[in-house]
């Protein structure tokens, strides 16, 4: 048997699916066939040899033996284009191999613009493939070109095939081309403050799909998601554009153009409270009006925030309550109720403050937050018509401000003020010692179990005064 003939059976063996197809030298692939359809040129012929090439390159850099695999590669890629996507695929393996191997920066350069080639090519050939069409291959193209021209500073080009990807793939985008749409969306801001409304809407739109693969349970990339979206935020917040100001001079026509949009001002409503500007006439127009559209969360929160600022506490906690009843995540459900519990403290509810602040904790368990307010609660508490017994609630507001910085370590130095403080207000020790036997136990003593009685209901621990 000849040498040819010999390879030839060799590969037929290893492909009997593609040889049985067709027995003479010239084969249509069917990628091909989908592709030349969508490109409306005519596809080249898939010949065994080229069948033989894509097989011969596939094995080699799937086994990273670039070296070996380059020479059928580049002959399955000029010869039969169409043939398969793994010409593509792989190809960017082997193009990177080579540009880390480059001798010049001219050799580098030729490279990293055949790169370039490379997701074209296969945009034409395979640009309607369901799973990986266009838009996908559009943003693997924008990564790649982020990473090697570094000499563009605003990466214009990328940014517009970012945007392109995530328009049309949403929230099945890939995590990292939804980060770089802000990231060079954020630069070209930087370079022109025009581009700040673009700006915002990129950010919400990368922040809103993030958010979505976040809390899919199902996606083995949650809490990859969950990084870029902390990432992404914390970049916009540091950006300037998240100026409240600057958010009214951009929004302002668009709240009044726009007051029977629901979805418009959902939108609106969303950011202003991401970014915390809840205080804003603008966002509470927007939250007025959408709330009358159609009752949400984030419009009853605006309305609550709106309430407050004017005055009217009682309307804002009872805004606040439909918020809570209408939220969707319990991340929004323990600040609705956390805002309850702040309000109901300043109004001298104690004991509403102190349940708005427990049914939060329900929600999220690490709010230090929430064990400062019932504390506060406690120290303003005079539960008792003893002096002295009114002292016993120093001892269980502070703990709670020690449990406060157990759970979450940001509000330490705001609890050890707190203890501080209130321990000023424990009873000394010559009185607890007056008051044995009256009072107190006839024993009792520093470090002794106490149980304060009335609404407060706490069991906590003697200590006095040093």
């Amino acid at each position: 048997m000849k040498t040819k003939e010999l390879v030839l059976a060799m590969f037929c063996a290893l492909a009997p699916v593609a040889c049985s197809a067709q027995k003479n030298a010239s084969l249509q692939s069917n990628s091909g066939a989908s592709a030349n359809t969508a490109t409306q040129e005519p596809a080249p012929e898939v010949t065994l040899e080229c069948r033989k090439n894509v097989s011969l390159f596939y094995e080699a850099a799937k086994n990273k033996q670039f070296a070996e695999a380059l020479a059928p590669w580049e002959a399955a890629y000029a010869e039969c284009p169409n043939a398969s996507k793994n010409i593509y695929i792989k190809g960017v393996d082997i193009i990177e191999w080579q540009i880390a191997n480059a001798k010049s920066e001219q050799e580098k350069n030729e490279l990293r613009q055949k790169l370039m080639k490379l997701y074209d090519d296969r945009i034409r050939w395979f640009g309607n493939d369901a799973k990986t069409p266009t838009p996908y291959i559009l943003g693997d193209k924008a990564l790649d070109y982020i990473k090697y021209f570094p000499e563009d500073i605003l990466k214009e080009q990328a940014y517009e095939w970012l945007k392109q990807s995530v328009n049309g793939m949403g929230a099945k985008s890939k995590i990292m081309v939804l980060t770089n749409l802000v990231v060079v969306s954020q630069g070209l801001y930087k370079e022109n403050p025009a581009h700040a409304e673009q700006f915002i809407a990129d950010y919400q739109l990368a922040s809103d799909y993030l958010s979505q693969q976040a809390a899919d349970t199902k996606n083995k990339n949650q809490a990859a998601a969950q990084q870029q979206k902390d990432y992404i935020d914390n970049l916009f917040a540091v950006s300037g554009a998240a100026d409240c100001g600057k958010l009214d001079e951009l929004y302002a026509k668009t709240v009044n153009d726009n007051l029977e949009n629901k979805d418009m001002l959902a939108k609106i409503i969303a950011l202003y409270r991401r970014v915390r500007c809840t205080e804003s006439e603008v966002y509470f127009l927007a939250a007025e009006n959408a709330h009358r559209l159609e009752p949400t969360a984030e419009t009853a929160a605006g309305c609550a925030a709106m309430s407050a600022k004017r005055g009217n506490i009682e309307l804002a906690i009872d805004y606040y309550n439909q918020a809570f009843e209408l939220a969707q995540t319990a991340d929004d459900k323990a600040d609705y109720l956390y805002n309850n519990a702040v309000y109901s403290l300043n109004l001298k509810k104690l004991q509403d403050a102190r349940s708005y602040a427990r049914r939060s904790l329900e929600q999220k368990a690490d709010q230090g937050r929430c064990y400062i307010i019932i504390g506060m609660a406690y120290g303003q508490a005079k539960p008792f018509d003893n002096d002295y017994l009114n002292q016993t609630v120093f001892w269980a507001a502070v703990d709670k401000f020690q449990q406060a910085k157990r759970v979450d370590a940001t509000v330490a130095e705001t609890a050890n003020d707190l203890i501080k403080s209130y321990s000023q207000h424990f009873v000394s020790l010559d009185v607890l010692q007056d008051l044995r036997g009256k009072v107190f136990d006839a024993n009792a003593s520093d470090g002794d179990s106490y149980h304060i009685g009335g609404w407060i209901n706490e069991t906590t621990t003697i200590r006095t005064r040093k």
